[in-house]
């Protein structure tokens, strides 16, 4: 049997816990603040996460370079539990692991040996310089360029790198940039020293939130860089570079999310279960709880369900994940925003006030749905790729899903397995009836298709886990067959209001044609989603409360 990449349950257990103390002690709440008020990068802080003492950058580094060689599923362990304490900081570190991106894929063994050696030994800062002013989400439009210096005999012995890089994480306190320019054969990533010649800091951006991490341009002015410092030695490889680590890096930042989410969560639910009101605490407001926490709490988990999913997948030697990292940046984000946003309506007053973290936690959380590819772009790129994939196959993709869902059922009725085929079902109808009515070319149906794939996609995941939990014997087993039943209905309730959309939305009332025809298609979508399939949410969801109330 082959065993998946990455550390084991047991050792990673122990970096989470390392994790925890190092951040509990140098990152108290008061510290945390004053970083965010002074705009500050905490310098001895990542310095003391790179220390041999420490050593935490260690976990994405390979062992034979002197790494631990974990995987993926333990770096967004670390992820979740950084940025579930302090985005910015999280955003500071895990920039070292995104720098290290390009030369882990596409570098040499010797560029690797040299490097990432080095950055493990020496602890060093990297940066990854591919963000432009005109190029953000459109990579290929980049305008730095990589000329070749030859030598007398017309052999390239260098490239001098020329343009302008914003909104790089760690610009201006990085040892080591991996710099995305063109080649006269294409874009190339390069590995730049800090000293080089030519190379500054640029403007340094005051944000609305992550404070605590560096964000500067960098300008690079006649930077001349050996040709050894071409990352695989080949001119035109920086594009698949930088595609080839999209799912992971961008799962990376899903998990950013939950934990950016997740943290501001469990500061409410503890104030839900000590602030009175009305002769009680708010946690017994049914409600307050529902609303206010455990919706977000089921879409917190969900989102981790999925993200493991993926994570063990490539662990496991996945390959093409790009488009399972974007559902997984774009649920868990978004549902980040969601939660942290009612966490400042569970406080009232007190979760408006600056002076409380999570107002700060608010804030850094919006970064997320932003960087390494906005919602908009994850949504256009779920909707192509799952599109082409559902035409090409004739439909069985999302029939070979629900067939999955089937199963599922069969073997454990209280995860919710048939109301997500249901859901998936109706997605898939949906998808190819406005393909054979020529409507995809349109954005926002695009748009719709990704909101109705992303979810049906978790909640399978979610109805997986549960499943799994159940037949381990887990002590909250129960509990996660619930949250999993609860997610199962959002499912449906997003593809029946995304059937609502795709069938009324380029429809005219005028015409009767049309109308006939997409009255016949939605009729067909929601005779799948009877009131016998779906009933019963709220007791679910008070099932759920009455665990959080638990929780210390």
């Amino acid at each position: 049997m082959n065993v998946p990449a990455g550390l084991s349950t047991d050792m990673c257990d122990m970096v989470i816990q390392t994790l925890r103390q190092v951040v509990g002690r140098e990152l108290p709440d008061a510290k945390v603040m004053d970083l965010d008020e002074k705009d500050q990068f905490p310098e001895d802080v990542i310095k003391k996460l790179l220390s041999p003492d420490v050593g935490l950058h260690l976990i994405f580094l390979p062992e034979e370079n002197g790494g631990l060689g974990g995987g993926a599923r333990d770096i967004c362990r670390v992820s979740e539990e950084m940025a579930s304490r302090d985005l910015g900081v999280a955003t500071a570190f895990l920039a070292i692991c995104l720098g290290t991106d390009p030369i882990l894929v596409g570098g040499t063994p010797e560029q690797k040996s040299k490097w990432l050696t080095r950055i493990a030994t020496e602890g060093l800062i990297v940066a990854y310089g591919v963000t432009e002013p005109e190029a953000g989400s459109n990579v290929a439009a980049l305008k730095t360029t990589a000329d070749r210096i030859l030598d007398t005999g017309g052999k390239t012995t260098g490239y001098r790198l020329n343009g302008t890089k914003q909104f790089i994480t760690n610009g201006g306190v990085a040892q080591i940039y991996t710099i995305l320019a063109k080649t006269p054969d294409g874009p190339s990533f390069f590995v730049v020293e800090r000293g080089t010649p030519g190379l500054a800091v640029g403007k340094h951006e005051d944000k609305h939130g992550i404070r605590a991490s560096n964000t500067t341009g960098v300008l690079l002015e006649d930077v001349d860089v050996p040709a050894d410092n071409l990352i695989g030695l080949t001119e035109g490889q920086g594009l698949k570079q930088a595609n080839a680590v999209f799912g992971y890096t961008r799962l990376m930042v899903g998990a950013f999310g939950l934990g950016g989410g997740q943290g501001p969560l469990d500061r409410a639910l503890a104030y839900a279960k000590t602030r009175e009101q009305f002769g009680a605490p708010l946690v017994e407001k049914q409600g307050y709880l529902l609303k206010l926490i455990v919706e977000h709490w089921i879409d917190l988990a969900a989102g981790r369900a999925h993200m493991e999913q993926v994570a063990l997948q490539i662990d496991s030697g996945g390959k093409d994940m790009g488009t399972e990292g974007s559902i997984a940046k774009y649920w868990g984000t978004e549902a980040g925003n969601r939660a942290a946003d009612a966490s400042i309506q569970a406080l009232g007053g007190y979760g408006y006030a600056r002076e409380y973290v999570v107002e700060k936690m608010r804030r850094d959380v919006r970064i997320t749905s932003i960087y390494e590819g906005t919602s908009e772009i994850q949504q256009s790129i779920i909707a192509m790729y799952r599109w082409k994939e559902t035409v090409r196959s004739k439909g069985e993709f999302y029939r070979d899903l629900a067939s999955d869902m089937d199963s599922l059922q069969e073997s454990d009725s209280e995860v919710g397995a048939a109301m997500v085929a249901a859901a998936v079902r109706g997605l898939n109808e949906t998808i190819l009836h406005m393909h054979q009515a020529k409507l995809t070319r349109n954005q926002i149906v695009m748009f719709t298709f990704a909101d109705m794939m992303t979810v049906c996609e978790v909640a399978a995941a979610f109805s997986r886990k549960a499943a799994r939990l159940k037949d381990e014997g887990h002590a909250q087993a129960e509990v996660f067959a619930a949250m999993s039943r609860v997610f199962a209905r959002k499912a449906v309730r997003m593809v029946s209001v995304g059937a609502d959309l795709c069938s009324g939305g380029w429809t005219s009332a005028a015409n009767t044609e049309e109308m006939a025809t997409a009255s016949v298609f939605l009729d067909g979508v929601k005779a799948r989603f009877t009131l016998e399939l779906t009933a019963g949410l709220w007791p679910d969801m008070e099932t759920v409360g009455e665990y959080l109330k638990t929780l210390d």
